[in-house]
């Protein structure tokens, strides 16, 4: 990729030097724990019993939209609004914020306020958004802790659509915001902004679970792959990036046809003039960055994307123009100011001529590659002809694929807590039936049915696991609740020992008809029993879960929740080119779980006998008990390797080969903050104590996703 075809580049600037060597300059393979403690508490300013779910049902919605709406009509000299109203600039932002989202490992979106952070705030994608966030400060003073910024990022692109006229569903509330960056979501392994190292033998190669087709982008590069201004490959780049973003052709083509029927690009100067990102810039900046040099560095001098120019002729105004534009005229090739491809129409007439920002005369409108790869793409370009010929169709298909890409990271609707929105339900907000709460009566009858049905205790405890710890706390899928594992694809997952789940099944749908009770309950109430059995101590359950139906269930959708590594199960489907024990943190994370809580599960788990390859299980698989970590911490054995994630330990003694273990198992007592919690579990006075947390962790995962039991 050309410097041209970077714009604008990111400079360097002069920030504090480095304050010393770290731990990972010393050890840079070492297993670092910090994503598990990526939402830590002591960061949150609002304390511990904040709760921003009962404030934001408090919120003023129909007062808030009136207050935007000003907001956007009142241009600032500091920031003058291009043609007078904000609307298109707050439509990006919302857009930037939401549009993260990737389906292969839920992370992204716009749940958290995390395009107040880096690297998000500073990524080349994000160009003076900062100052679109700093405008919106105003309405976030005023409304104070009733509004999150995570709330308010996303609802201010609603509002603007509305205020111009367009298609919206409106605007679910309740993203409680994060207070620090989510450092360890990874966005790719380059060095380099605009990097793009990314891909195997083809563009749809592109590495899980990134979306993005380059370090820093939020989608693809609108100039076409790598700046290669070919729509045809671009349309690849796009297919491929929006569909791991959740969204079809459809969903895709009326996205950015919709998106594009709004404002304009900015590239009206050399990229050379752009200054530092936010997070690079002086101090004096104040949290300001790419400071621009070229003559005013503001209005119709402003430099972002490098692209220059509006979409259509009427820019603040929900409008045909758009198709109308891009299928009535032949395009060329040409340049913006700062170098950046970009098409023009061939011969435009004087009334499809846009206005420039400031109402000094007319400009001709552009399209970018990967607009005219909307055109070029056969499969595109026929949606884009149906479009056109049903404005209504159009509109209702650009509001439906909007409000998916705001509220897709959200989950079901039970996290849905305040806002304006419809009471349509889509298959992608993954319904549930509402469920029927049991008695204790009741759970103790099927816990007696269950420990008394001759299945074993790890069937009962691997099958509650299986459907429990599909859960990902990034976009709130997954989860027990719906027993979705009973259905295609969760029944016939490699990882779930099909043949073993079926039995187990058949058990239980007995037991559920004649207690009138859901599959999800019965499934749950399942592993408390086989903890009991191994415990000798009571496992509360919660119920009220309801039962999905294959009609419930988008399969293709559910198909990335599919574990490829379960260190809790000592599962892996291959050898992968990160760590066993990397891809664990990153589940455990995923499962919203401290160290501790890993640490315990993992040792509770094999002490009941849970392993896919059997390594790791060094008791009878009965008891639940610390034995696991004192095992593991004898020092009369030595460990040696015996494959890429096998070892075996022989007695130090007689050389006898005494056990086996994976490289999970292991990194528990090499690990020094993991070896510290082994421990603790390990100490002959805190067996009780491990049993505790051990069936509190458990717990835990088992109702991660009862949403309506925390709102």
């Amino acid at each position: 990729m050309n410097e041209m075809s970077k714009c604008p580049v990111m400079h360097g600037s002069v920030t504090t030097p480095k304050s010393g060597t770290k731990n990972v300059d010393w050890w840079p393979n070492s297993l670092n724990l910090d994503i598990l403690r990526q939402h830590d508490s002591k960061s949150n300013p609002l304390g511990s019993d904040f709760d921003y779910a009962a404030l934001v049902k408090t919120l003023d919605v129909t007062a808030l939209k009136a207050d935007l709406k000003k907001v956007m009509s009142e241009s600032q000299d500091w920031w003058p609004a291009d043609y007078g109203h904000y609307g298109p600039f707050f439509i990006r932002m919302t857009w930037h914020a939401a549009g993260t989202y990737r389906t292969g490992d839920g992370r992204g979106g716009g749940g958290t306020g995390a395009q107040r952070f880096a690297p998000l705030n500073s990524w080349p994608d994000n160009g003076n958004l900062d100052k679109a966030r700093r405008l919106l400060w105003p309405i976030k003073q005023k409304y104070g802790n009733k509004l999150s910024w995570a709330d308010l990022l996303i609802m201010a692109g609603n509002v603007a659509i509305e205020d111009m006229g367009g298609p919206n569903h409106g605007t679910a509330l309740g993203r409680p915001d994060i207070w620090h960056p989510e450092k360890d979501i990874y966005w790719g392994a380059e060095d380099e902004w605009l990097g793009d190292n990314r891909y195997g033998n083809s563009r749809q190669d592109l590495e899980n679970p990134l979306a993005a087709v380059q370090m820093g982008l939020i989608y693809v590069n609108p100039e076409g792959p790598n700046g290669n201004p070919d729509p045809k490959l671009s349309a690849q780049d796009i297919r491929e990036t929006f569909g791991r973003m959740a969204m079809n052709d459809e969903e895709t083509f009326a996205l950015v046809a919709g998106g594009h029927t709004f404002g304009k690009a900015h590239g009206n100067g050399p990229a050379s003039a752009v200054g530092a990102e936010p997070e690079g810039a002086p101090i004096e900046a104040q949290g300001f960055g790419w400071e621009s040099s070229h003559a005013s560095g503001k209005g119709v001098d402003t430099i972002t994307s490098g692209i220059e120019g509006p979409w259509t002729s009427n820019p603040t105004q929900w409008d045909m123009d758009y198709l109308r534009l891009l299928y009535n005229y032949d395009w060329e090739l040409t340049k913006s100011p700062a170098g950046a491809h970009i098409w023009h129409p061939v011969d435009i007439d004087e009334a499809d001529m846009a206005p420039e920002v400031d109402g000094s005369g007319k400009v001709t409108p552009m399209m970018t590659t990967a607009d005219m790869a909307l055109k070029e793409d056969p499969d595109y370009r026929a949606i884009g002809e149906r479009f056109v010929n049903d404005p209504e169709a159009f509109g209702e298909a650009f509001a439906k694929a909007w409000f998916k890409l705001l509220h897709r990271d959200m989950g079901p609707k039970t996290n849905y807590v305040a806002g304006d929105y419809p009471e349509t339900d889509y298959i992608w907000q993954d319904p549930i039936p509402a469920g029927k709460a049991l008695s204790d009566d009741a759970v103790s009858a099927i816990k007696d049915a269950i420990k008394s049905s001759g299945l074993s205790l790890q069937e009962m405890v691997e099958t509650a696991w299986a459907s429990a710890s599909t859960f990902r706390g990034s976009d709130k899928r997954g989860g027990a609740n719906g027993a979705r594992i009973r259905l295609a694809p969760m029944k016939d997952w490699q990882a779930n020992k099909p043949a073993q789940l079926a039995k187990v099944l058949e058990v239980y749908e007995a037991i559920a008809s004649s207690n009138s009770a859901s599959m999800a309950d019965v499934i749950v109430i399942g592993g408390a029993a086989g903890i009991e059995m191994a415990s000798s101590q009571t496992v509360s359950v919660s119920t009220g879960r309801g039962d999905a139906t294959a009609e419930h269930t988008d399969a293709e959708s559910f198909a990335h929740l599919e574990p490829r590594a379960d260190g809790f199960r000592n599962y892996s489907e291959k050898i992968f080119a990160v760590s066993p024990e990397e891809m664990m943190l990153d589940k455990a994370q995923l499962l919203e779980l401290t160290p501790a809580e890993m640490t315990v599960l993992v040792g509770g788990m094999r002490s009941l006998g849970i392993s896919a390859t059997g390594a790791g299980v060094w008791g009878d698989g009965n008891s639940l008990d610390n034995g696991w970590f004192q095992t593991l911490l004898d020092m009369s054995v030595s460990w040696s390797p015996t494959g890429a994630n096998s070892y075996e330990a022989k007695d130090r003694v007689s050389g006898e080969v005494v056990r086996h273990a994976s490289r999970i198992d292991l990194v528990f007592g090499s690990n020094s903050e993991l070896r510290a919690l082994a421990e603790v579990y390990a100490q002959d006075d805190n067996n009780e104590k491990f049993v505790s947390d051990f069936i509190a962790a458990w717990t835990k995962v088992m109702d991660l996703d009862r949403f309506d039991l925390k709102n």
